[in-house]
């Protein structure tokens, strides 16, 4: 029911923003069809004219400069596929004489086109379309995971796994059996996402999910151990966020330059993210009455803190390449281990680990494409919110509201990534990117954008995709628990970007 209410919600939201835009913003008149068919990077040519200075612009070229990423090309002389006349007077002589001449010219003045400073994006049509696209890529992916699981679990492995985090999962997944599967399924796909194995993530978690709907007595009804374990993975504990990293070292600021140090966010990444699952586990503990004060409890959260410590050290007398390449070979190499070790195991328990795989990569096939409706339902949702300008009317208020308090404002500008990466994964990295491109990528913003991505995961899409997996329609609480989760993981990013870089 409150996804149900959430989805709604997003929508009359998204129609009420576009619905004001159309009418209270001129720059806006093409809101509605931006929501259905999207924008794309085509080319509108236009012809300027007048003064821009009072715009805010020293020249026309450095107007043309700064709008040719958005779609729009300058033209020296006026054709019959120019669009635009833009100019700084509508009523001169100049501008009647030229529309008259060319009746498919429109003129407009230069903060109409400011106004349209928007990135490409999919409208809703589109958006279905990417929907089922992600759902045919994760088919050979959940194919090949689920068929190696299958080896896994016959073998043994799984209920191996599973004693080995049997006495600290039993405290805080009460209701799952002591060496039940579900317990080695939820720790590969932990182990997945800590190590940034998203391929991997994805097919382990769903199987854990699979595995905890087995033991739930309401299969409609999310339990307390789902709750937790989505929770959890939500709160995205990622111990080297490669792609950010990765992203600093390429992406070439309004500046001209790139990051100065591409892994000057490892730490702060790591201690939000880190900060973050921790609260995620607090907020479902203290909902669900289990006691986060045990033995157990401490010693695995102390000594997985240990690690993680040793980790941030070594890390710390690595260069940029260095990171990049041991990320590189630890991730590869992990895959292809975890594989030669499945394989082995089923060779040695004498299992037919062919069969045994086809049998596991069939329902990896049958679980992708039973999530398109799901997918489909919420990134559609999203998509209105995105394309309606909802993000841009927050963003301008929480602005607003922290410059009357008299507080600094500069984390707002890299606040975009924060809001939309609850919902896309993908919008989240490119309005990162936008951000350190328009900012630099050493700049507060550009930081704290890079900081913010690495600080949760996709709340809205692990929704849609692991309730969906196994047909959970009421998902109570869970909502509300993972966005305070990513608010403390926001909120924690922005005090860290301000303890580092000031």
């Amino acid at each position: 029911m409150a996804l149900s209410r959430i989805w709604s919600a997003f929508i009359i939201i998204a129609l009420t923003v576009a619905g004001y835009q159309y009418i209270f913003n001129p720059s806006k008149d093409d809101v509605f069809g931006r929501m259905v068919t999207g924008s794309s990077k085509d080319e509108f040519k236009y012809i300027a004219i007048g003064d821009v200075t009072k715009y805010g612009r020293p020249s026309i070229d450095s107007f043309a400069k700064e709008m040719s990423d958005y779609g729009f090309k300058k033209q020296d002389k006026l054709s019959d596929d120019c669009k635009y006349l833009v100019t700084d007077n509508l009523l001169a002589d100049t501008v009647q004489q030229l529309t008259k001449q060319f009746a498919s010219l429109r003129p407009v003045e230069y903060s109409y086109l400011l106004g349209k400073k928007q990135k490409p994006v999919d409208g809703v049509i589109a958006t279905c379309t990417v929907a089922v696209q992600i759902c045919i890529g994760l088919i050979g992916i959940m194919a090949l995971f689920m068929g190696f699981m299958s080896i896994a679990e016959k073998a043994g492995g799984i209920r191996f796994l599973s004693r080995v985090v049997g006495p600290f999962f039993s405290k805080l997944f009460p209701e799952v059996p002591a060496g039940h599967p579900a317990h080695g399924h939820m720790m590969m796909n932990f182990s997945a996402n800590m190590l940034g194995l998203d391929n991997a993530a994805t097919p382990f978690g769903i199987k854990a999910m699979e595995s905890l709907q087995e033991l739930n007595t309401d299969k409609e009804r999310a339990s307390n151990s789902q709750i937790m374990f989505l929770c959890l993975h939500a709160a995205g504990l990622t111990l080297i966020p490669v792609s950010i990293i990765a992203a600093r070292a390429s992406t070439i600021g309004v500046n001209g330059l790139k990051a100065a140090n591409p892994t000057d966010i490892f730490l702060p990444c790591l201690i939000a993210t880190f900060v973050a699952t921790v609260f995620a586990m607090l907020i479902v503990s203290v909902k669900q009455k289990i006691k986060i004060i045990q033995p157990v409890i401490l010693g695995w959260i102390l000594s997985i803190s240990f690690l993680i410590a040793l980790l941030v050290w070594f890390i710390s007398t690595l260069n940029t390449v260095g990171v990049n390449l041991f990320s590189e070979k630890i991730s590869s190499g992990l895959i292809l281990l975890i594989f030669i070790l499945i394989v082995l195991g089923g060779l040695y328990k004498k299992i037919n680990v062919f069969d045994a795989f086809i049998e596991g990569a069939k329902g990896g096939f049958e679980t992708a494409i039973k999530i398109i409706p799901y997918l489909v339902g919420m990134l559609v949702a999203i998509s209105l919110l995105r394309t309606s300008g909802s993000f841009e009317v927050v963003i301008s208020g929480i602005k607003q509201v922290f410059a009357a308090l008299g507080a600094d404002t500069k984390f707002v500008d890299g606040m975009p990534t924060a809001l939309i990466k609850p919902m896309s994964g993908s919008g989240a990295r490119g309005m990162m990117i936008d951000t350190m491109r328009a900012f630099g990528p050493d700049s507060f913003a550009g930081r704290l954008s890079c900081i913010l991505q690495g600080s949760s995961d996709t709340t809205f899409y692990v929704i849609a995709v692991y309730f969906g997996a196994v047909s959970v329609k009421n998902t109570r609480y869970t909502i509300g628990a993972m966005l305070l989760a990513d608010l403390i993981g926001i909120i924690t990013s922005i005090i860290l970007c301000y303890l580092f870089f000031g």
